[in-house]
């Protein structure tokens, strides 16, 4: 007997027993089939001399576990209309994969492609221009003259010029050289060849922008001559700002002047106007001899984008989030005519197309809510784009008429389903919807000028696209066939007379359900920010959690984005207490509903929805018998010592009012508050088991917290089982470590459910 069980244990390093052992294999298996369903990152619309023709490229990408690393691949498919005849699809017959690529970029006519990629190992950075037959060009820039470009959702821009003869971009500057030693003392000639008689020093520490932009401290523009093969840096731009988002302005009717449009950050971000890179908020400004700021006393400008005739520059704000100290909140659209020949000492006024919504009526339009915005979002009127934005619990298709400032929701009205544009050619809209149970579906849109919507304007037909996409996700959608998708209203517990009257309005919960719904368990799902929200849309993690059995239930709990400012603006300074009161009210509603057992509720959040986890563990013990949380926050008054956000903690804690008051040595009194509405106060009380999962990398939320509040949770006698990714950052997505992550946590949440 003793033989036995020590070969078993040699068999399996995890120390599993032979039941979670096998749920290990088991689970792994079914993990690969939802590893393997690709992802579209981008897509292209190209239009032929055929009206009725057109090409569309797509940048996807795929997972490989055993490289560690995402596969990159371009598929094509020429589309063909015929009036009210289906759609036709031809796709090429096979994927090419972007080995080493970083970026891909077509020029404005759509016949050149410049192809990014960026060095690895000390190698230079390539750029290569692609014809529609061979590369017709190929520059090598060394890391002397700068580092590798900006591909990230933030401050990537890559822009052609009209003419196609410059590319604007955004890099790194070079590094500054280190002081050389050697065994005589100092070198004061520094070579840049390697000695083995001497040896590199340290320079002055200097700030990054933090998580997700580690080692980005100062992004630059570029500009790529094409014909010359010449790169030099933009002139006019001070060396204390931060630069992305870069477009070129029209060209002027004189021809002479070249001007680029971005978006720029000031380094004094930090507490009482200090040197600190907090957060990012940006502006724009114009490079022409010297950066002018285009929009002074706005705070925020986001996303610059030209009209194809060029008379409109039209750019978002977050100026409600920098002037709240919200780490997200509703935007803002504005316009600004743009004249033909500008003059740098000519003011320019800024016109209001969409403001805040503050308080929307039912199933009104709730506001702006965008993180991104195609680099050619126009329609061919010249005055109309398409964006994508969250709508309460959906992400949705909008149309906005930058001169009217009217807003038009374009995707299906009656959809619970997420939508997302990926591409537009002319008045065609290429995009993707999906579910939680349903993934990714591409679909062409055009407007069907024999048919009206409600309110007397001209209706969006949204054709199916076949693709060979889809059958990687057939085996998904079978296995995830039994699950039906709704989105409930959850009414406000006890609304308190102070609330606004936003604050008082319903919030919503996406509950995706099995068959026999409520004789099966739950899994209690709670999104970040806490101004994110969770959507509609298909996400494989929830997927496969969904395919072990469970019900979902995802609350977007008052303070996510989407539901007005009012309603978001409600939960600053009562974090650990409202949201916390919100869950336990979705919770409530399924189970008054009779959709769920009461007895089998598992909860599990990332970051802010780790804070709330570890709370619903404490504060509501007996209602969860298992809990997942990764990289959460458990203390505040240890997070604001160490995070890359510390403003984050006192607006959150203490509401955006004490922004005044907010030190990088926190006073006694903050230092209680941030204590007092953390998990780790009432850890006392819970007797869920949890499994705490970190990135060792971790800037936002670093791996103290987690692991102090698992060691004083096993220290108090409760059940902890702790996993760190070492390489991970906040949100632990490395391909390995995400596949393990949401493994280890289907393994654990069947254990403890079945027990319970």
């Amino acid at each position: 007997m003793q033989a036995s069980h020590s070969a078993f244990k040699k068999e399996n390093p995890l120390g599993m027993d032979a039941m979670s052992s096998e749920e290990y294999a088991s689970q792994s298996k079914l993990m690969q089939e939802f590893t393997n369903v690709p992802s579209i990152e981008s897509a292209w619309l190209f239009k032929s001399n055929n009206e009725d023709r057109s090409t569309a490229m797509f940048s996807i990408s795929q997972p490989d576990l055993l490289a560690n690393n995402k596969r990159k691949y371009i598929l094509h498919s020429h589309i063909v209309t015929h009036g009210t005849m289906p759609l036709e699809c031809h796709w090429s017959p096979f994927p090419i994969e972007m080995t080493r690529v970083s970026a891909v970029v077509p020029s404005p006519s759509g016949s050149k492609l410049l192809v990014v990629r960026n060095r690895e190992k000390g190698s230079r950075t390539r750029l290569q221009i692609v014809n529609q037959s061979h590369v017709e060009k190929e520059i090598h820039v060394d890391q002397s003259i700068h580092g590798p470009l900006y591909t990230d959702e933030w401050f990537q821009g890559i822009s052609w010029n009209h003419e196609e003869t410059f590319i604007a971009y955004i890099t790194e500057q070079p590094p500054q050289p280190k002081p050389a030693f050697n065994d005589a003392g100092y070198r004061k000639e520094i070579s840049s060849e390697e000695d083995c008689n001497s040896w590199r020093g340290q320079e002055d520490w200097e700030e990054d922008w933090g998580e997700t932009y580690s080692r980005k401290g100062r992004p630059s523009l570029f500009v790529l001559d094409i014909a010359s093969g010449e790169v030099r840096a933009a002139r006019g731009v001070a060396k204390s700002m931060s630069v992305g988002q870069v477009v070129w302005a029209p060209p002027s009717s004189s021809g002479h002047q070249k001007l680029l449009v971005f978006v720029g950050w000031l380094e004094h971000n930090g507490f009482q106007g200090t040197a600190r890179k907090l957060g990012i908020n940006g502006s724009e400004s114009v490079s022409a001899s010297v950066a002018i700021n285009l929009t002074p006393g706005m705070g925020s400008a986001l996303f610059p984008r030209f009209s194809k005739d060029g008379k409109l520059l039209v750019f978002l704000s977050s100026k409600r989030a920098v002037d709240t100290g919200a780490h997200n909140a509703t935007d803002s659209l504005h316009r600004i005519n743009w004249p033909s020949d500008w003059k740098a000492e000519q003011q320019l006024s800024v016109a209001d197309v969409v403001p805040v919504v503050m308080c929307p009526q039912d199933g009104c339009f709730p506001g702006l809510y965008c993180s991104s915005m195609l680099s050619d979002p126009w329609l061919s009127d010249h005055c109309t784009m398409v964006l994508t934005s969250t709508w309460r619990s959906t992400e949705v298709i909008l149309s906005i008429d930058v001169l009217s400032g009217e807003v038009t929701r374009i995707s299906p009205q009656d959809s619970d389903y997420s939508w997302s544009t990926l591409a537009i050619s002319g008045n065609n809209v290429l995009s993707v919807s999906s579910s939680p149970i349903d993934p990714p579906q591409i679909r062409y849109g055009c407007q069907a000028s024999s048919t009206e919507d409600h309110d007397g304007r001209c209706a969006w037909v949204w054709d199916e696209v076949t693709s060979p996409l889809t059958a990687a996700s057939d085996k998904v959608k079978a296995l995830l066939s039994d699950h039906k998708l709704s989105i409930l209203r959850i009414p406000v517990p006890d609304p308190s007379d102070e609330l606004s009257d936003g604050g008082r309005l319903p919030f919503e919960a996406i509950f995706v359900s099995c068959e026999d719904s409520s004789q099966k368990p739950t899994v209690l799902i709670l999104h970040g920010g806490p101004h994110s929200t969770s959507v509609s849309s298909y996400s494989k993690s929830s997927a496969f959690l969904a395919s072990l059995g469970f019900n979902l239930l995802i609350v977007n709990y008052r303070g996510t984005l989407g539901y007005g400012e009012e309603a978001l603006q409600s939960l600053p300074g009562k974090v650990g207490s409202q949201d916390v009161q919100d869950c336990l009210a979705a919770l409530d509603h399924v189970i008054k509903e009779g959709l769920v057992d009461a007895s089998k509720v598992a909860v599990v959040g990332i970051s802010h929805g780790g804070f709330l986890t570890t709370h619903l563990i404490g504060q509501a013990s007996e209602r969860f018998a298992v809990a997942a949380a990764r990289n959460p926050v458990c203390n505040l008054s240890l997070m604001v010592g160490t995070t890359d956000i510390p403003d984050w903690c006192y607006a959150v804690a203490c509401g955006t009012e004490v922004r005044r008051l907010a030190s990088e040595s926190p006073s006694l009194d903050h230092l209680r508050i941030f204590h007092q509405k953390s998990p780790i106060a009432h850890i006392s009380k819970v007797k869920a088991p949890l499994l705490m999962l970190l990135g060792g990398a971790d800037l936002r939320v670093p791996m103290s917290n987690g692991l102090q509040y698992a060691r004083t949770l096993r220290e108090r006698g409760g059940e902890v089982k702790t996993i760190m990714f070492p390489e991970d950052t906040h949100e632990i997505d490395i391909p390995r470590s995400d596949f393990e992550s949401f493994l280890n946590m289907g393994v654990w949440f069947k254990k403890y459910l079945k027990e319970s």
